[in-house]
């Protein structure tokens, strides 16, 4: 059997399909503090004020039914960037990212309704992040800016379209179906209000853009007045509670506005204060909500939320922080006690509820934080605190995890590598989480760790590779930013993890990417290597208490050294990730897989399969040190990347074949220690990908659902089941052949209906 197409239109409409109820996932769960990333859309529902959406910066999409006591994590394949509840019926809800989806139960199961079905020929997955386009039979590019759907009548929508530098009003008046055009916008739309006390035939519509709002009435256009300072940051619009006009806030990069007329004119109010994000009730618009910073009292600057009950003439400034945490917000919560209340910044979105002012929602750099009292007290919903010092998520996850590392002394002491929250340490078998990086870690390094080894023969010892730098090797964080200013090292433990000790001399400050211990090596004399990202390969023989570059026959004047493998007869590997991010290949951009059979002394090229000049990680057989497994990254194409997938070559490197092809996106391989005929492979096309036949066939690992994967990392301590690091989703965790009763969203359309993957015929040349 060939391999299926990457693009594939049978699956690509069956997009409702159902996804759990619960907070979990079947026999899925995510583990992790909570939160940890930048969050946006809070929207709480016009029908129950339990119900609450929230978006991240990650592709992830959360869903809360009981007031963010707990939250379930979705997939829609791509950031979503509006969500919208139908004012008549409770269970329809709208959410906008690769195209406009609508849910007509509650948000179990959504189906795409713009573009429409017969203007689709597949998506494009296309780029580092394998980012996923709509290519549409009709070739236009269109994205929607705001969408309403009116008030009494859930049959008419109203969308605002932008194509190239064009914006219009779209209708609809059969949920979607078909669409009208009714008239031209002078900008990219941001909001749609629709005036219930209009005629229902022909509705007054408030439609705000980046500096102005034009209203539609009795079908006939009209411009308002510029928000003065624009272009508008932020903006939200509402009525009053008896009625009249729309009235809206606006934000722009140093001021607040109020208009009381629906956009026609504007007045400044919150004074004295840099503005950010603002929000009101939608039928109680006295209320409103604006973050903000630099505020002078005391002759200190403060940060938070200000809150009027009267239109904009008064504020309060009820959340307001300076360089300690405020006793009234963030409470339960973990990242302001943690990292300080300026960590996560002030507000980057603000939600209120439509029928209740005092309930809002806001989300920023690393948190969701909700008041019920009008602003007075914030309280977290995107972790809770358990006994003593720990935390555990509500299911609110956006961090980037690297891998997850078992004590080989004590399975319930577990540590996950994290990017932006550092290392996270749990003593109960990941029941709570608290932070990892104790005393002695530089802080410049406390961003991010990129691995940790424990060693196996003394308690307490272990080592992690940290740095100021995250998201590695992902081409956005050197393209302009030189490797040779990062920060970073190696860290060393002797009490498993509470107190470390940097262990750099001989090491330029690098962003320290891997750490391989030698097991082979005498416990007083342990021989390490640190993949540092352009700088190379390090050794030390004395346990990390002195490095030396190693990096004769490597390549260039910085090598951005990347993943280390050591195989059993002591065969070194590292894997050179790649600089190019056009697609090319044969040049020195190109990534590379180097070997060393003389302890890092010298090192000579492996030939990867035709191709491919993005390794991204390795594996080699315990058993069988010439069958190896390499995972790659796509080079980047017009409609689909070439050049990913998983490897196996059976003669050390000489000859490859192409065992997975449909995810062209696979970070790592890695195989179970218990049955080495089991393999694993995860990447950025919403899949987990499980072997048991040592990679000739593939199949999709059913119930995780999350776009972005890293690795996938067998349970020591719980055979067969496995956890899941991944790219802004934190650490799934279940059932290593899946659970075929877990509801997933939209399953990728890249995958045939078996979802198996099988060998090839062909062989590939080697490279």
């Amino acid at each position: 059997m060939h391999p299926v197409p990457r693009i594939v239109l049978a699956l690509f409409w069956t997009l409702a399909v159902a996804i759990a109820a619960t907070p979990g996932h079947g026999k899925w769960r995510i583990i992790g503090p909570g939160g940890g990333g930048a969050m946006f859309l809070p929207t709480v529902s016009p029908h129950d004020p339990n119900i609450v959406f929230v978006a991240c910066d990650m592709t992830g999409s959360y869903l809360t039914t009981d007031a963010g006591t707990t939250w379930r994590m979705f997939n829609l394949r791509d950031r979503t960037t509006l969500f919208v509840f139908d004012p008549s019926q409770r269970n329809t809800m709208y959410a906008y990212g690769l195209g406009l989806m609508r849910s007509t139960d509650g948000g179990l199961s959504w189906q795409m309704i713009f573009p429409e079905p017969a203007d689709v020929r597949g998506i494009a997955l296309v780029g580092d992040h394998a980012d996923e386009t709509v290519l549409r039979v009709s070739g236009l590019d269109e994205t929607i800016t705001a969408l309403a759907i009116d008030p009494a009548d859930s049959k008419t929508l109203y969308i605002a379209v932008r194509s190239k530098q064009q914006s219009v009003l779209r209708i609809s008046t059969d949920w979607g179906r078909t669409w009208t055009a009714a008239g031209n916008l002078s900008s990219a739309a941001r909001a749609i209000y629709v005036d219930p006390r209009s005629p229902r035939g022909q509705r007054t519509l408030y439609v705000a853009g980046s500096s102005t709002v034009a209203v539609r009435a009795g079908g006939v256009w009209s411009e308002g007045g510029a928000v003065p300072g624009g272009p508008v940051v932020s903006l939200s619009g509402g009525f009053t509670t008896d009625g009249g006009k729309l009235c809206i806030y606006a934000t722009t990069a140093s001021a607040a506005y109020h208009s009381a007329d629906g956009g026609a004119s504007w007045r400044a109010v919150l004074p004295s204060v840099k503005p950010r994000a603002v929000a009101t009730s939608l039928w109680h618009s006295e209320t409103a909500y604006v973050s903000y910073s630099g505020l002078r009292r005391n002759g200190r600057s403060y940060f938070g939320v200000a809150v009027t009950r009267d239109s904009g003439a008064t504020w309060t400034y009820p959340w307001a922080e300076s360089s300690e945490p405020a006793a009234n917000v963030d409470q339960g919560g973990w990242i302001s006690a943690l990292f300080g209340p300026d960590w996560g910044e002030h507000p980057l979105e603000i939600g209120v509820s439509p029928n209740d002012p005092k309930l809002c929602y806001a989300t920023d750099l690393g948190r969701t934080l909700k008041t019920t009292d009008g602003g007075k007290n914030w309280v977290a919903v995107y972790s809770k605190k358990t006994t003593g010092s720990g935390h555990t998520t509500r299911g609110l996850d956006v961090t980037t995890s690297y891998g997850i590392h078992f004590d080989p002394f004590d399975g319930r002491h577990q540590l996950i590598s994290y990017t932006d929250i550092g290392l996270m340490r749990s003593d109960d078998g990941g029941a709570t989480w608290r932070s990892g990086v104790g005393r002695g870690v530089p802080q410049a390094w406390r961003n991010t760790t990129y691995w940790v080894e424990f060693d196996p023969d003394v308690k307490g010892r272990l080592w992690a590779v940290m740095s100021g730098t995250h998201d590695l090797p992902r081409p956005k964080m050197w393209r302009r930013t030189p490797p040779a200013s990062f920060q970073g090292g190696i860290c060393r433990s002797d009490d498993g993890g509470a107190t470390w000790v940097v262990q750099n001399t001989g090491m330029s400050e690098t962003a320290a990417t891997h750490v391989l211990l030698d097991r082979r090596s005498p416990k007083d004399a342990r021989v390490l290597y640190v993949a540092g990202f352009g700088r190379g390969v390090y050794k030390s023989s004395d346990g990390g208490a002195s490095w030396s570059l190693k990096n004769k026959g490597l390549p260039g004047p910085e090598p951005f050294a990347w993943r280390l493998t050591q195989d059993s007869a002591g065969t070194l590997y590292v894997i050179l990730a790649r600089r190019s991010e056009n697609g090319s290949i044969g040049g020195s951009m190109d990534g590379a897989l180097y070997r060393s059979t003389d302890g890092a002394e010298s090192w000579a090229r492996v030939p990867l399969p035709e191709g491919v000049n993005g390794p991204n990680g390795l594996s080699i057989d315990p058993a069988d040190p010439a069958r190896l497994y390499l995972a790659a990254w796509g080079r980047k194409g017009v409609e689909q990347d070439s050049g990913g997938g998983v490897f196996v070559t059976t003669d050390g490197g000489h000859h490859w074949r192409h065992v997975l092809g449909r995810d062209a996106h696979v970070y790592d391989v890695t195989i179970d220690p218990a049955n080495t005929s089991i393999l694993y492979a995860g990447g950025f096309e919403s899949t987990a990908w499980r072997s048991t036949d040592r990679g000739e066939t593939w199949m999709r690992i059913p119930g995780y659902n999350f776009k972005w994967g890293h690795r996938v990392i067998p349970d020591p301590v719980h055979p067969g089941m496995v956890y899941v690091t991944t790219f802004g989703g934190s650490v799934w965790y279940g059932p290593a052949a899946g659970d075929e009763q877990a509801l997933g969203d939209i399953v990728p359309s890249i995958l045939p209906v078996d979802n198996t993957v099988r060998r090839p015929h062909a062989q590939a040349r080697p490279h």
